[in-house]
């Protein structure tokens, strides 16, 4: 196996042009050097210069592994040089972007949680780039996004936080109120209110009814999730809310009935760029996220 001290012993060889002045850049005797040397080129089965060559010549193996060379090394004190900094030497900042207009319910007490681990950290939540957040977050952007529908790619790196379930809230005046669950063709043009989304982005469309064929019938949408379930409660329509949103309906006439035999259930993501340089700020961001999902599934 060809190992970072070989890699960095010929960048000492092209540097110096000769064994002994190799040896002295990688603070070994000649004879070690030299050893060293091969022992790497047993490994490879070539030699990886010319002996005797003024000055030093690489053969064509010893070629390649220089250009591996070059192009690793830097790469590698580059990394060291930000793992040695760690949270102290990052950014502090941490921009958010969100994808659910329910997770506003719970995400404020755990962005007090988190000023509690990490005073210095400023904290910005957006949701002006609610329907291009992940193109926000790989340019820059954003540096975290809470998601449920991770879009395949190299420069983002998505971790799971947990998993919720989205139920269907009716009127208790709504015959669907008795059921103990619902089909899709149960809900073929009923009238949903949803958040100011797309029908197309919408978890019951995408997941439940699209999937069995089934249109619905006319969309309104309402900003606050208050104002939403009182519609609900006076049969204006359905919607679909993750359970802890559901919870604010206390006191309305108002029924949760899940969506299927077995329920819908979504994941949520925290995606953010594999290259982040707060990487430090944004793991301990998800980590609190991730036990603040623990704590809503107890409750719900």
């Amino acid at each position: 196996m060809i190992e970072l001290r070989h890699l960095r012993t010929l960048m000492a060889l092209k540097e110096s042009g000769s064994l002994a002045g190799a040896a002295k850049k990688r603070f070994v005797t000649q004879s070690a050097l030299s050893h060293q040397i091969k022992e790497l080129e047993t490994r490879i089965n070539s030699t990886i210069f010319v002996r005797k060559s003024k000055p030093l010549t690489f053969t064509h193996e010893g070629s390649r592994l220089l250009n591996l060379a070059e192009e690793i090394l830097p790469k590698v004190i580059a990394t060291e040089s930000d793992l040695k900094r760690g949270l102290e030497g990052e950014s502090q900042q941490l921009k958010l972007g969100i994808e659910c207009h329910s997770c506003f319910r719970w995400l404020m007490p755990v962005i007090e949680q988190f000023k509690q681990h990490a005073p210095a950290a400023q904290i910005d939540i957006s949701s002006r780039h609610l329907f291009d957040s992940l193109n926000a977050l790989e340019t820059g952007s954003l540096d975290i996004v809470l998601t449920s529908d991770p879009v395949p790619g190299h420069r983002v790196a998505y971790q799971h936080l947990f998993d919720f379930e989205v139920k269907l809230v009716v009127s208790n005046d709504n015959t669907l109120a008795a059921q103990a669950f619902v089909t899709p063709a149960q809900l073929a043009k009923q009238t949903l209110i949803s958040y100011p989304v797309p029908l197309a982005r919408l978890d019951i469309y995408k997941h439940f009814l699209e999937p069995a064929g089934i249109e619905p019938g006319e969309q309104k949408q309402c900003d606050l999730t208050s104002m939403l379930l009182q519609r609900v409660a006076c049969n204006d329509g359905v919607a679909t809310l993750p359970t802890w949103s559901i919870r604010e309906s206390q006191g309305l006439s108002i029924t949760a009935v899940k969506l299927g035999s077995e329920g819908l259930k979504r994941p949520l993501f925290g995606a953010y760029r594999r290259d982040a340089t707060n990487a430090n700020l944004i793991q301990k961001w998800l980590e609190l996220v991730a036990s603040e999902g623990i704590n809503l599934q107890r409750v719900d």
